[in-house]
């Protein structure tokens, strides 16, 4: 992501712009007033903005620091005002992780020294082998500061510190993603990603492979009565970011969601319903933990809260191929610390 891109998302009032699960950035607005005998005499004001990116397969997150639209009008002693910044990693899960960091951060500048030299990076990589589950997933927090020094004598209001919102930093090793092993190497396998629910978007327009599966997913959405099998609270999830679907890569599982959806098929459309080369096309996926088996696994978890229909078997492989691309290109996890939605465009 370039800083024109950045600076092009975040506009005047968004906190953070997410390009990918591998490039976001985020922003903050610092405002001094100087002040002398006790009246404003002076305002000087900058703007900070922080890209994080990711290269393919990597471990390592950059974060590209930019001080820019760096202003002084009236009375001011900017030339002496110091400016630190700083990037601490206060939170991890688990706990205990430890980071290489790397990158020319500017520590403690004065206003003038920053406004010339504008532009400062940040490294942080997580070897493998700190994290948890199967997965060896490793959260963290990671926090942009800026606090201001005051010249000696003088007075400032308005803005003299304040963090950056940035989106928590996730690193995994799973085996089912790409750079399993690092190319050879251990110590670089797996991957770092930004922790963000993203979507997988089907189009049920004219024309989509994935045509006939989207049209489906698009009515499970908007009307869940008239979808089999019958379930008067139906209300399938995936449509918010408050009710998301979880990835599994449990073979048995997957196995046992296709053949619940399969059964309701056979049930309402008998058994031939896969006459002209139709195929059971189910919602939520097989391959997430919300499937057509999900209340086998978890009898809490209401019973028929799900969609199958057959569709045309083209519809039906061209979606599933778009979901196992999704996957792989969005470093989808098994299990509940992951989650992503669905979006139909019509």
């Amino acid at each position: 992501m370039t800083f024109d891109e950045c600076k092009r998302g975040l506009g005047s009032t968004t906190n953070f712009f997410l390009k990918s699960r591998f490039a976001v950035c985020s922003g903050a607005s610092f405002v001094q007033t100087w002040v002398v005998n006790r009246r404003p005499a002076g305002v000087s004001q900058f703007n900070v903005r922080v890209v994080g990116t990711i290269a393919k397969n990597s471990r390592t997150i950059n974060f590209q620091y930019y001080f820019t639209e760096m202003v002084a009008q009236g009375e001011t002693e900017v030339a002496a005002m110091k400016i630190t910044t700083k990037a601490g990693i206060p939170q991890s899960w688990p706990s205990g992780a430890r980071y290489t960091r790397g990158g020319h951060m500017p520590g403690t500048k004065t206003f003038t020294e920053l406004s010339a030299q504008r532009t400062f990076n940040d490294t942080v990589n997580a070897k493998p082998g700190q994290g948890s589950g199967s997965a060896d997933q490793l959260f963290a927090v990671y926090q942009p500061s800026i606090s201001i020094t005051p010249p000696p004598n003088a007075t400032l209001t308005g803005d003299l510190k304040g963090n950056i919102f940035m989106l928590a930093p996730r690193w995994d090793a799973a085996t089912y993603l790409a750079n399993s092993t690092g190319g050879g190497n251990p110590a670089r396998k797996g991957a770092a990603t930004f922790s963000y629910l993203t979507a997988l978007t089907l189009s049920a327009k004219q024309g989509a492979e994935e045509r006939a599966e989207a049209q489906h997913i698009n009515q499970a959405f908007l009307v869940p009565q008239d979808t089999k099998p019958y379930m008067s609270a139906k209300k399938v999830p995936g449509q918010a970011a408050a009710d998301p679907l979880h990835r599994t890569v449990s073979a048995r599982r997957i196995d046992d969601n296709r053949k619940a959806a399969v059964k309701q098929c056979k049930r309402y459309w008998g058994p031939n319903y896969t006459s002209g080369g139709k195929e059971c096309d189910e919602y939520p996926f097989a391959s997430t933990y919300e499937g057509a088996a999900e209340h086998d696994y978890d009898p809490e978890a209401q019973k028929f809260n799900f969609s199958a229909k057959p569709i045309a078997g083209d519809d039906n492989q061209a979606g599933g191929s778009l979901l196992k691309s999704f996957y792989a290109k969005n470093r989808v996890i098994d299990g509940l610390d992951d989650g992503f939605i669905v979006k139909i465009v019509t």
